[in-house]
């Protein structure tokens, strides 16, 4: 019992790394677009952190992460030296300013633990492949919709019809998508409230689709003024609106990144014989996973959040909207598909998809090119470092 207290503490202790270590992606264009204050905005982050505990309620990444081992060869040591090569590389990767990924170097520190325990037998090949896929599609979706979104603003500076029709068919598309969603899963409403909108909007399964379709109204229904403001009064506009597209993007932080400590702890709370499967996880598990980030958060990286902030490309405060809109929408996404992407690859690659609306120049690629050869080398070199620290723990448990 003391070795599985053991690793529900040094999971939750990852879970607060993880928070600090990437509270750069939540605010690093909050920050650097001077919106919020740093301390201002990491309180902002971590607010809505923790909030993503009453949205994101069917916990499917917490379940692919429990699942990339099988559940034979789970065993306490196992876990237990996924979680310390975790937590080294991400105070590794922390102290030197690299946004590296710390949902990699968990599944990576899991899965090198389990082939050290049992041989490349003992892990699931499909989640890991999807995994490593979206270490690049994930950037690459992000990059994308960023790109969209930028020239959609671009274009609402503009004078003429072609932007407000455009925007008018953002939220005709948004309202039928809002009609789509209410209309199914309507049992998994709470039945005893009795006003029907109440229950749809605070109870609905897909509350968080419907909290980002209400922003994407909003930046709709404000972009066909945009072409009747001056710049200073647009980027004023844009910094209240990055209140929301920020705050959104923490949701998705908070609900992509505390699920994957959280099928840790289960998967060693199963392996212990607490309970027999992952649909038995405790309600303590996702409430002590989703404060842990929120605290860590509040810690700040400030290191990271300058790399982040700065030195891909020079954000401003409509880029900054873009990009974590886009970075919220990507993590949304993927979290419904049950997906464990890296918050940290989807607003990088969302602030490369701004950057590169200006020009392809004005993303400094040397960077990018060595943010992108940290992804991919935290998975193995996690794997690295958990195998040499089961065959130490082997010798003594």
């Amino acid at each position: 019992m003391t070795f599985l207290i053991t690793i529900i503490a040094l999971a939750l202790i990852f879970d607060y790394i993880n928070g600090f270590h990437d509270a750069a992606n939540s605010i690093a264009t909050v920050v650097s677009t001077k919106v919020l204050t740093p301390f201002q905005a990491v309180m902002w982050a971590a607010l809505f952190n923790f909030t993503a505990f009453f949205i994101f309620k069917e916990h499917g990444v917490a379940n692919t992460i429990a699942n990339t081992v099988k559940q034979e060869f789970i065993t306490l040591p196992v876990v237990f030296s996924g979680i310390v090569a975790a937590i080294i590389w991400n105070l590794v990767t922390w102290w030197f300013g690299i946004p590296s990924s710390s949902s990699h170097a968990l599944i990576g520190g899991f899965a090198g633990a389990a082939i050290a325990h049992a041989g490349f037998n003992s892990v699931n090949a499909h989640p890991i492949l999807i995994i490593t896929a979206f270490i690049f599609l994930a950037p690459f979706l992000g990059m994308v919709v960023a790109y969209i979104i930028s020239l959609w603003f671009i274009n609402s500076f503009r004078k003429g019809h072609l932007p407000k029709i455009i925007s008018l068919g953002v939220i005709v598309g948004v309202i039928i998508f809002l009609d789509y969603i209410l209309i199914t899963d309507n049992a998994q409403i709470v039945s005893h409230y009795k006003n029907y909108y109440l229950r749809v909007l605070f109870f609905h399964s897909n509350f968080k689709f419907i909290l980002l379709a209400f922003i994407l109204i909003i930046m709709a229904i404000f972009t066909f003024y945009l072409n009747s403001l001056n710049t200073a009064r647009a980027n004023r506009w844009f910094k209240r609106l990055q209140l929301l597209s920020s705050a959104a993007f923490s949701l998705g932080h908070g609900g992509n990144d505390a699920q994957k400590v959280m099928g840790i702890i289960t998967a060693a709370l199963i392996a212990h014989g607490t309970i027999k499967e992952f649909s038995e996880m405790p309600v303590w598990v996702p409430i002590s996973c989703y404060s842990a980030i929120a605290l860590g958060t509040m810690s700040g990286g400030w290191k990271i959040i300058k790399t982040m902030g700065t030195k891909i490309t020079k954000v401003t405060p409509f880029e900054g909207v873009a990009a974590e809109t886009a970075g919220a929408i990507t993590l949304f996404v993927t979290e419904a598909l049950k997906i464990p992407v890296s918050s940290t690859h989807t607003i990088a690659g969302s602030i490369i998809g701004v950057g590169a609306t200006k020009r392809l120049s004005a993303v400094r690629w040397g960077i990018t090119v060595n943010l992108l050869w940290a992804w991919v080398i935290t998975i193995p070199i996690s794997g690295v470092l958990a195998m040499a620290t089961y065959f130490v723990v082997h010798l003594f448990v």
